[in-house]
């Protein structure tokens, strides 16, 4: 008997991996958060598969999403991230990437972890939703239009609620896996 997903991952292998083994998944680890946060940024106005399967070359282009790297970049690293045709190309979303590098080093400065940081929305713990189809799932709750907006005030760019909760579901401080999915109490 096959696995029963959410239906927004059907029929893509690579998305069906990603949900299966990654989306909705707690961490709680800098790195990985720094890394989930500049791929939603990317995604803004786009699919999230379409940078899905871009996230390879993000990862090299992006010297392996190592903020403290980042946050350094000057012009030649930003015309050679320009110039890439395997990532995508925006000139406001690569110079957010290394403004989001510097201000979340001052988030963990300031709180000990940028982990520590977030999760604190949440107290710590996932929300655990009740979707019967990924259609019904919000777009935005109360908790992303407040981190986003914190997220905001402290320099963070391309991280409005749309954004901010799409991150939330994919580092798993939401859990909206459909009721159904197989993956919805494993997580």
């Amino acid at each position: 008997m096959e696995k029963q997903r959410c239906g927004w991952c059907l029929g893509d292998p690579l998305y069906e991996a990603y949900h299966d083994q990654e989306w909705g998944v707690p961490v709680y680890d800098d790195a990985t958060i720094f890394e989930f946060l500049i791929l939603e940024t990317f995604q803004a106005g786009l699919s999230w598969i379409t940078v899905l399967r871009k996230r390879e070359n993000f990862k090299k282009a992006f010297d392996n999403f190592d903020y403290k790297t980042i946050a350094n970049y000057k012009q030649p690293k930003i015309d050679s991230l320009l110039q890439d045709a395997g990532i995508i190309r925006n000139k406001l979303k690569v110079n957010a990437t290394i403004t989001n590098a510097q201000a979340f080093m001052k988030v963990q400065q300031e709180f000990g972890s940028f982990s520590k940081y977030i999760w604190s929305f949440v107290d710590g713990k996932p929300i655990k939703n009740a979707i019967k189809d990924y259609k019904s799932a919000p777009a935005t709750t109360e908790i992303s239009d407040a981190l986003s907006k914190d997220l905001k005030k402290r320099g963070f760019k391309f991280v409005g609620s749309t954004v901010i909760y799409a991150h939330m579901q994919a580092t798993g401080m939401v859990n909206d896996h459909e009721v159904s999915c197989f993956r919805y109490n494993d997580v």
